[in-house]
């Protein structure tokens, strides 16, 4: 009995590894293997910071608040906005969530799922003088295009995902479906800003210049804020709640 015991456990030890059998170890969602919520050696040196640990939700509260809003969890390594059903208004018990501290020129890259049907956006440049951020910061949308309405109101496509809302359409538009990750990145330098999502860049524009008025001009924000166009040059990073489950990761930012 020993003898066939031991014939068993070595023909185990040379069967060959079958090929699509990876290590479940990391989040998926990362092509490049590479940490998620860590930053490498490699980062570390360029001077990249880390937004979001993938355990605490520290550095982060609601706008407007001093706290972080239990509409929101930290749950397998994601910022996770819980669903209410309720759309733009969000939920009583969430709210939009900003990072603590304010950024000038910077890169900032991160990852996003959306729920199907679901809607929600990143914020930057963002202040806290008005009842929402989205009244004072632009936003790089995150929707599922293939569901939400929004994808087919505004003009050109300028309300779908990677899109700076209402105004520049991403092109290519190249977000994934619902409930499959994007990666994005937003660099925004002495006023040019570019939107990334998925390895290409999607859109740049350039702030306070007249193109950039005339732009705004012609979009829904001068009537909720008429000094909207004027955006500042420093402010916070926010994540949205509109009232559908969204889940973001691997938040990360380099000052330039």
């Amino acid at each position: 009995m020993k003898t066939k015991s031991l014939i068993i456990v070595l023909s185990l030890l040379v069967l060959p590894v079958l090929p699509g059998c990876k290590s479940t170890s990391k989040l998926a969602g990362n092509k490049k293997n590479e940490p998620v919520n860590a930053l490498t050696k490699k980062e570390k040196d360029e001077g990249w910071e880390l937004l979001f640990d993938g355990k605490t939700s520290d550095g982060w509260r609601g706008y407007k608040k001093d706290h972080f809003p239990n509409g929101w969890q930290v749950v397998d390594g994601t910022l996770h906005c819980i669903g209410s059903g309720r759309g733009e208004a969000g939920s009583k018990e969430g709210g939009d969530i900003i990072y603590n501290k304010e950024f000038q020129n910077f890169d900032l890259k991160l990852e996003w799922k959306i729920s199907e049907g679901g809607n929600s956006g990143i914020f930057y440049l963002g202040q806290e003088t008005m009842d929402h951020i989205y009244e004072t910061a632009p936003e790089m949308q995150v929707l599922d295009n293939e569901r939400h309405p929004d994808a087919k109101l505004g003009k050109d496509g300028n309300r779908q995902a990677g899109s700076l809302y209402d105004l520049i359409p991403a092109n290519p538009q190249n977000a994934k479906p619902a409930g499959e990750w994007n990666s994005v990145e937003i660099i925004v330098y002495k006023g040019t800003v570019v939107h990334k999502m998925n390895g290409k860049t999607v859109l740049e524009y350039h702030l306070w210049t007249p193109e950039w008025n005339k732009l705004v001009a012609g979009s829904k924000f001068p009537k909720l804020n008429p000094d909207w166009a004027d955006v500042s040059p420093k402010g916070y990073v926010g994540l949205q709640d509109h009232g559908d489950d969204v889940w973001y990761r691997d938040i990360k930012i380099k000052e330039l």
